[in-house]
């Protein structure tokens, strides 16, 4: 069970500042100033597209101010549905102290990059899909399934509202071992590349052949290859530690999808 408390406080409590900036040209007369809002690294940008839509609303053309809204940094679009944390740690792997700039569009949505997420129920349709995957993969679902429609609820209306206590009182009983069991069956995880915006993912026990409690020492080995080596793992802006165990850190640091979500460094043999 998720034991150290002030860990998962400390994980819910991380933000990004972001400056965002409107599209040039689909601004009519005065450039508007930017708008600064500080978002949850645990949220999504969909979430928070409201209040930017609102504020960029009056400077853009008649034509495309109902248009499905999308954002790009640095000319790459970013993908909706995925946790702002994530986005933010591919794209911008060295923290500092300056706003991450991203820019709005409302127009040309990027329909072979990017998939619509237009309304909050699509959104929240995403993530308890991706819930209930990962509990399939902890506790073969038995779980999710024992769920109320009313916890399913808590546990989106604690997210989206930023409600630790809320969010919490619910998804400690998906971070539990099942039954009498030491672990989890399987970790979800997402892991990412750098060089590559997408994920991959594959079966990971938690515990070695030989009984012992996996750590990331053990992940590193079994993710690399003859031709290259994993050499270490980065999530929620940290760079963990090789001997940090994988059971503790689905445990601790999984976003509220219940995936952890590691970007990968790799170095060619």
């Amino acid at each position: 069970m998720a034991h150290d408390r002030e860990v998962l406080r400390m994980i819910w409590e991380g933000q990004i500042g972001i400056c965002f900036q409107a599209d040039r040209d689909e601004i009519v007369g005065i450039k508007p100033e930017p708008f600064y809002l500080m978002v949850s690294r645990l949220s999504y940008l969909p979430l928070v597209t409201d209040k930017v839509r609102k504020y960029f609303t009056r400077y853009i053309a008649a034509e495309h101010q109902d248009g499905a809204v999308w954002f790009d940094y640095n000319g790459i679009p970013l993908r909706l549905h995925y946790p702002t944390g994530v986005l933010y740690d591919l794209l911008h792997p060295e923290e500092d102290c300056t706003p991450w700039g991203l820019t709005i569009h409302f127009s040309k949505f990027p329909e072979e990059t990017l998939v619509k997420m237009n309304s909050k129920e699509l959104l929240e349709s995403h993530y308890m899909s991706c819930l209930k995957e990962a509990d399939v993969l902890k506790h073969r679902g038995l779980v999710i399934s024992a769920m109320q429609k009313k916890d399913h609820n808590q546990l989106w209306l604690g997210l989206i509202n930023d409600k630790f206590d809320q969010f919490w009182a619910v998804n400690r009983r998906l971070m539990e071992p099942y039954g009498d069991q030491e672990s989890f069956k399987n970790i979800p995880v997402r892991l990412y590349n750098d060089d590559d915006f997408t994920y991959t993912q594959k079966l990971i026990s938690p515990i070695s052949e030989s009984g012992q409690k996996k750590s990331l020492a053990d992940l590193m080995a079994e993710l690399s290859t003859p031709e290259r080596k994993a050499v270490g793992f980065r999530t929620h802006g940290i760079d963990l530690h090789e001997e940090t165990q994988v059971q503790w850190m689905s445990e601790h640091l999984s976003y509220p999808d219940n995936f952890l979500h590691l970007s990968v460094d790799y170095k060619d043999v």
